[in-house]
């Protein structure tokens, strides 16, 4: 699947790849016109078609174009101070290959994984591995496709791919599915917060029965962590400063897994809630033979509908990957594939031993929020107080790398021909926290938001855009219609569209079913 392969073996030569040189930017507009005078007409037809954008295409009739790649380049990327119209190839990366992991890894990394060993309770230990594998295999090649859409055109944008691939419907499309995505997400990370937090005061405080005090409210907490944390990191004008939060809050779950595999081997089978056992210190032996501490392989119920979506979710990084390839130092495809895969590939096993420790720590007794099941043991349990310390601070950093892309699709869809100012970058942001706040005080559950969320806007980002912005961008020329790579993207657009019927199908049958926990509040 490598490009570099492919490259070599088409007859005739892409004309309209962007090739970066290797100081990170683009070929000058003088290396572009002699490029473009050593090839046939017929091609340098298809190369002005194909790449609309370019400095030897910038006539006052794509005005309006540059004008909005100026916008596009600047919502992410320092001021270019030169006469031309800057492009997302003139910018120099900055981002060391290990930062762009961690921001990647951060941006897959959320609250998501605090559902994994529910859904697995759901599913079955083989029935989950499975789909967890496909979800990571087909998030990969995701990427590859919004990788190679971006090299053709020369733009490392999502919306503006849509905007290549389908006009001005195709941007709004794009955007609107990353701005419905991403407030998905930091709802569900603040929601988090909202109910944490709290338990982390009482347990701070010793108290067993708090009696309304402000400080214990989680409304006004998730407020103030917002105010406090969130805004200003949310403020940065480049992703790549976020880079050293990022490793922070990576190395924040990873104390949340090392705890949960170790209280596998530290919480008794059948356990017994803290209010029945006062006991709970002492370990008692696994009772085999109760059949609520088996494990199971394969397990189908009404709340299997939302393993999917939640695995879906927990994968989807898609918005925040052109914005980290355009901020990397020296860029190229495959080297961003490779950021790519090792962020998935990490998150995949610490998603995986999340899910399977915690399910082995509780089987059928897991909650929806993995955290809450443990404070049912022992509320003053002190690893479980600093594993949510942990989870608080790992989802709270995690909030402005996914607000970056939410404000870019704002920005595109609202102000297209703007270019970068602070006021409307300031304001857009805190409308944004504002919106999300209101959304999380009155959200009633946190596996609503996953479910439905990710049944909808996730597969738009995974499967259906990617696949369709590579068939109608990759030229007839270079990869015809009936082509095997197309067909492998039109299928994978397919499997979207099935993915989000089914999921949506099961979700509304187990809401109407009056079945669902979801439903029932819990």
């Amino acid at each position: 699947m490598s490009e570099e392969k492919a490259a070599e073996t088409m007859d005739p030569p892409p004309p309209a790849e962007v090739n970066p040189i290797p100081n990170g930017k683009g070929h000058e507009p003088g290396e572009e016109t002699t490029a473009a005078s050593k090839t046939p007409p017929a091609e340098e037809t298809a190369q002005q078609e194909i790449v609309p954008n370019t400095a030897q295409n910038a006539t006052p009739q794509r005005g309006e174009d540059a004008e909005a790649t100026l916008a596009e380049s600047q919502e992410f990327l320092s001021a270019v101070e030169d006469k031309k119209t800057p492009r997302f190839t003139d910018f120099e990366g900055k981002t060391s290959f290990g930062m762009s992991v961690f921001n990647l890894g951060n941006a897959i990394m959320g609250s998501g994984i605090l559902g994994l060993a529910y859904a697995m309770a759901n599913t079955g230990i083989v029935l989950f591995l499975i789909l967890l594998t496909a979800v990571a295999g087909l998030s990969s090649y995701s990427i590859h496709l919004l990788l190679k859409c971006s090299g053709i055109v020369g733009i490392r944008a999502y919306e503006q791919l849509g905007y290549r691939a389908f006009g001005t419907p195709g941007k709004m499309a794009a955007g609107i599915a990353i701005t419905l995505q991403n407030i998905g997400a930091m709802s569900s990370y603040l929601y988090i917060v909202k109910y944490e937090f709290p338990l982390v005061i009482q347990a701070f405080l010793g108290v067993d029965k708090p009696s309304g005090e402000w400080f214990m409210n989680g409304n006004y907490l998730v407020i103030m962590v917002s105010i406090a944390v969130i805004l200003p990191l949310a403020l940065m004008k480049q992703l790549g400063y976020l880079g050293y939060t990022s490793g922070f809050s990576l190395s924040c779950m990873v104390f949340f897994l090392i705890a949960v595999i170790y209280k596998k081997f530290q919480v008794p089978c059948p356990f017994s809630d803290y209010s029945h056992n006062s006991t709970s210190s002492n370990i008692s032996a696994v009772d085999m033979n109760d059949p609520a501490c088996v494990p199971r392989m394969v397990n189908l119920n009404p709340q299997t509908a939302y393993t999917v979506p939640i695995l879906a979710f927990a994968f989807v990084c898609h918005p925040e990957v052109l914005p980290i390839y355009t901020e990397l130092r020296n860029p190229t495809k495959k080297k961003m594939q490779h950021v790519s895969n090792i962020s998935i590939a990490v998150m995949y096993t610490m998603y995986f031993l999340a899910a399977l420790f915690g399910y082995l720590t509780f089987y059928g007794e897991v909650e929806a929020e993995l955290l809450h099941t443990y404070s049912r043991i022992d509320p003053y349990d002190t690893l479980i107080l600093c594993v949510r310390l942990a989870v608080l601070t790992a989802v709270t950093l995690t909030v402005p790398i996914v607000l970056f892309p939410v404000r870019r699709a704002l920005q595109q869809m609202l102000f297209p021909n703007k270019t970068f100012n602070w006021p409307r970058h300031i304001a857009i942001a805190v409308c944004l926290l504002t919106c999300i706040n209101l959304l999380v005080i009155f959200a009633p559950n946190i596996l609503g938001i996953f479910g439905i969320i990710g049944a909808t806007s996730a597969p738009c980002l995974i499967f259906i855009f990617p696949a369709v912005f590579y068939i109608r961008i990759v030229p007839k020329e270079e990869e015809p219609m009936r082509s095997a790579p197309k067909i492998i993207a039109a299928c994978f657009a397919g499997i979207g569209v099935l993915f989000m019927v089914m999921s949506l199908s099961f979700i509304l049958i187990d809401w109407t079913s009056g079945s669902s926990k979801a439903a029932s509040g819990h």
